[in-house]
């Protein structure tokens, strides 16, 4: 049985670590100023009312399995699987794209065989120190917020002793097609906090602790996105960023700012720290819902297995970093074009966000219904978004081809599994239709 000894502390770093993620400050930047604007938007359409809704759906069913447990009280067992598979199979495609990008920041140029095991290695120590336990997996969720923190410190730092800026800032976003798409990347950048409600039957006192969490996780994740790429854009000028290279170029600017010249390795010290921190984080939390799924026959019972010494959904864990690490390797195919990154991510937004329209229906359900109009909102405008192509990509049809079809894999593979436990299972659970 898992063990309550969450408290608001280790809730409040576990959010902070799944939420924020260094990777999307480049990005950010690369965008203009105005995406600082574009933060406090996301924060106040998607972030609060996201941190609302979880907070009261994991009061209302404190166990494990979050969402999944949730969206199948309100609307079904079959809703129930189809939200999870989508969630956990957006995971799958995101562990492998962050690692080669975080991994790729933190140890510079090098060859594709070396940055392939350094990412297998950080994914499987991130995923292994949570399958030890959950106290032993804080450790490392811990470590990546300070060190996330840490970097951002550093660069408003660096940004003060800066003069002048590099870039002039105007409030408003500049609206082009071509960076359309980037917009969904901040609502996807704004969420994480539905992660905390997955870990519901480990938190002490949910009642409690979870809007507290809630809150001062979603306030202070806005002042590190907003803070952090303005500081980025006084040191370097916006068209200049790289959204793949840009945490290094901001660590050679900051190195030169504070005359330390040592800063960029400790840039890339703090990334990779800050990713392993977000690896266990999210895979610790997302191994929760198979484990719930187990536990209710719709996918095989191994799954719903608590490991006897360490109390951790083992099989759960080891499943997703056996997917992530296939698809990484198969990633290493062909060449690793931006269009191919861009790909990558706008379906990881595409698949991740239609589990949101379920939970924000539980919003409406549990009787919070602005913050079930704001998210849905928002949700909407990210999918629509994430299928507008970005400058990088040329040939439009073949991107839009691999986005319905990607997605559409995701909704009959569910589908699928679901039926065969379904029939398998009668006795147990009604089957959709």
């Amino acid at each position: 049985m898992l063990r309550r000894t969450l408290r608001t502390r280790e809730i409040t770093f576990f959010a902070l670590a799944c939420i924020i993620g260094t990777r999307w400050i480049p990005a950010a930047a690369h965008a203009g100023p105005g995406a600082i604007l574009l933060w406090c938007l996301g924060a106040l359409g998607l972030s609060l009312p996201l941190a609302i809704a979880v907070a009261a759906l994991t009061v209302r069913h404190p166990q494990a399995g979050g969402m999944y447990i949730w969206t199948r009280h309100d609307f079904g067992p079959w809703h129930g699987f189809l939200c999870f598979w989508l969630y956990w199979m957006s995971i799958v495609v995101w562990l492998p794209g962050a690692a080669m990008f975080y991994i790729g920041t933190a140890i510079g140029p090098t060859g594709r065989a070396s940055l392939l095991i350094v990412c297998l290695a950080a994914i499987w120590l991130a995923l292994g120190v949570n399958i030890l336990g959950v106290r032993t997996g804080q450790l490392t969720v811990d470590l990546g917020a300070a060190a996330s923190w840490l970097l951002a410190i550093v660069l408003v730092i660096a940004a003060l002793r800066h003069h002048p800026s590099a870039t002039s800032f105007h409030v408003l976003p500049d609206f082009n097609w071509n960076t359309v798409s980037f917009w969904s990347a901040i609502a996807f950048a704004m969420s994480g906090m539905e992660l905390v409600g997955l870990m519901g039957a480990e938190v002490r006192d949910p009642k409690r602790t979870l809007p507290r969490a809630a809150w001062i996780s979603s306030l202070v994740t806005v002042a590190f996105y907003a803070g952090a790429t303005a500081a980025v854009l006084v040191l370097l000028p916006a068209d200049k960023v790289s959204e793949l290279d840009g945490l290094n170029q901001a660590g050679h600017a900051a190195g030169i700012a504070l005359g330390l010249p040592w800063l960029p390795s400790a840039f890339a010290a703090l990334v990779f720290v800050s990713a392993v921190g977000q690896f266990g984080g999210l895979g610790s939390s997302v191994s929760r819902m198979p484990f719930a799924a187990g536990v209710d026959g719709l996918l095989p019972a191994a799954f719903g297995k608590v490991h006897p010494r360490w109390n951790t959904p083992h099989v759960s864990i080891l499943a997703l970093g056996l997917l992530a690490s296939a698809l990484l390797v198969l990633m290493q195919i062909g060449d690793t074009v931006r269009a191919a990154y861009d790909t990558i991510v706008s379906l990881m937004v595409i698949v991740g966000f239609i589990p949101f329209v379920y939970i924000f229906g539980s919003a409406w359900k549990a009787g919070h219904r602005l913050s079930a109009i704001s998210g849905w909102g928002v949700t909407l405008l990210a999918i629509l978004c994430a299928c507008v192509p970005p400058g990088g990509v040329t040939q439009v049809w073949i991107f839009e081809g691999k986005l319905a079809v990607g997605t559409g894999v995701g909704i009959l593979s569910a589908w699928a599994i679901y039926r065969r436990k379904a029939v398998a299972s009668s006795s147990k659970v009604i089957a959709p239709g």
